[in-house]
């Protein structure tokens, strides 16, 4: 070392900054490449994600790589440093202990710590052109590199370690975490619309469908008037008939194909019944996702639900399922809930029955879902009796007013948003501030 110029020491230990720097930028960088985006780029067809990704597949040769080289420059780092502090400063204790630590100081700073923070910060933008050469030293490095993994494959297999990598698997909850993350990657709206389609396994239709006594159905033992005086005034394309009571479905009417009728002076109920198509029936806790293969299969778009005695509890269609994805988008039909919304003194007028589900939806609160599916239902879960008189109770910031009782029934309630905030984080019942 001593007949080497001084220049040309210092020239090499720049040079040896900068190796060892690139090894830790291009570990670094590499390591944080989002796989599902670099396999994006790869189906682009830029070249250096797929040169990355490959180099990826081979992460045992890579990574033998990288640490060789940086090894390998961090050793002759400290080798031209002492050198150089013993020429200039001669060779004693104090001197190897500053030359020591400066070339610490120097790999930590230079070559560790900021490199891998800037591989880190912007991982694609490094590692794809880094790739390049990565590959190539990794061809050249190859013989050292497979001399080493030999070695530690052998000690790894004294140790009885298993080095084989398992099976990449991610749960569902995995997958939403990482939609629910994706930030500025992707739009709110679709976010939204994934997240409801990760849910749909864990709601059943009951959860979605339209209670019975909101059903609007035709009965078909009524008289000619009542029966036309309903079609005229029908909001719905399509209705459930009955014959006397609710349960006795006997088809479902498209009631464009009735309208003819109700140009005639008279019609029977036999022309209406050949107009029906066959009434779909499906059990009570069968779950969404379910139905909405069941609807694809069976090429049906609306169904009734029953319990296990075959009493009719609901009525549930193909938009109700797609709302639960994408959100609110059929027009609601008069007197329905389409005026559901908060008033300028943040107030609402809502039916006792009226699920949870669609006031969280449509209201933005955060009522539970793991109980009642109506607001009377919680309502009578939390004071666990039939109140005499009104009562307020309150949920998070949501007040729930009892303003109507008819029949031993809530008929109708009136929530109060409090600072605006339109969320009702629920207090478990006992706890429901009640009045």
């Amino acid at each position: 070392m001593e007949h080497i110029p001084l220049w040309a020491q210092l020239l090499a230990l720049f040079m040896l900054l900068l190796v060892s720097a690139f090894f830790s930028i291009a570990e670094t960088s590499m390591m944080a490449l989002n796989r599902y985006r670099l396999g994006h780029l790869v189906k682009k067809g830029r070249r250096g994600a797929a040169l990355a990704s490959s180099l990826l597949k081979q992460t045992e040769k890579l990574l033998g790589t990288i640490l060789l080289g940086n090894n390998v420059a961090n050793t002759a780092l400290t080798a031209i440093v002492t050198a150089l502090a013993i020429r200039q400063y001669g060779d004693d204790d104090r001197t190897l202990v500053i030359a020591t630590t400066a070339v610490a100081l120097l790999i930590i700073v230079f070559c560790e710590i900021t490199p891998k923070v800037i591989g880190a910060t912007y991982p694609e933008r490094i590692a794809l052109p880094a790739s390049y050469l990565l590959n190539v030293l990794m061809k050249v490095a190859s013989p050292a590199v497979w001399t080493i993994n030999l070695v530690v494959g052998r000690l790894l297999a004294l140790m009885r370690i298993d080095t084989r990598p398992e099976a990449a698997r991610m749960s569902t909850e995995e997958l939403r975490t990482i939609v629910l993350e994706s930030g500025t990657f992707m739009p709110q709206k679709h976010r939204a619309i994934l997240v409801n389609l990760f849910e749909l396994e864990d709601i059943t239709v009951d959860d979605v469908m339209i209670p019975r006594h909101r059903i609007e159905s035709l009965d078909i033992a009524t008289s000619e008037q009542v029966i036309r005086q309903q079609l005229e005034t029908c909001f719905h394309n399509k209705l459930p008939v009955h014959e006397g009571e609710v349960n006795r479905i006997i088809g479902v009417l498209h009631v464009r194909r009735a309208l003819s009728m109700l140009s005639r002076d008279s019609f029977d109920t036999d022309e209406l019944r050949e107009q029906l198509s066959e009434p779909y029936f499906v059990p009570s806790g069968t779950p969404v996702f379910t139905q909405l293969q069941f609807f694809q299969e069976n090429r049906q778009r609306i169904a009734m639900v029953v319990d296990e005695y075959g009493e009719v509890l609901g009525l549930v269609t193909l938009e109700d399922i797609i709302e639960e994805i994408i959100g609110e988008f059929t027009t609601t039909a008069p007197g329905g809930d389409g005026g559901l919304r908060w008033d300028e003194d943040d107030e609402v007028m809502v039916e006792g029955a009226a699920p949870l589900r669609e006031l969280n939806r449509r209201l933005g609160t955060e009522f539970p879902l793991d109980g009642p599916r109506t607001l009377t239902g919680l309502v009578l879960e939390s004071i666990e009796e039939l109140p005499e008189g009104n009562v307020s109770l309150r949920f998070g910031n949501i007040v729930v007013e009892v303003v109507q009782i008819q029949d031993r029934t809530i008929r109708s309630l009136r929530l109060h948003r409090i600072g605006g905030a339109p969320t009702a984080s629920p207090a478990p019942p006992d706890d429901a501030d009640v009045s």
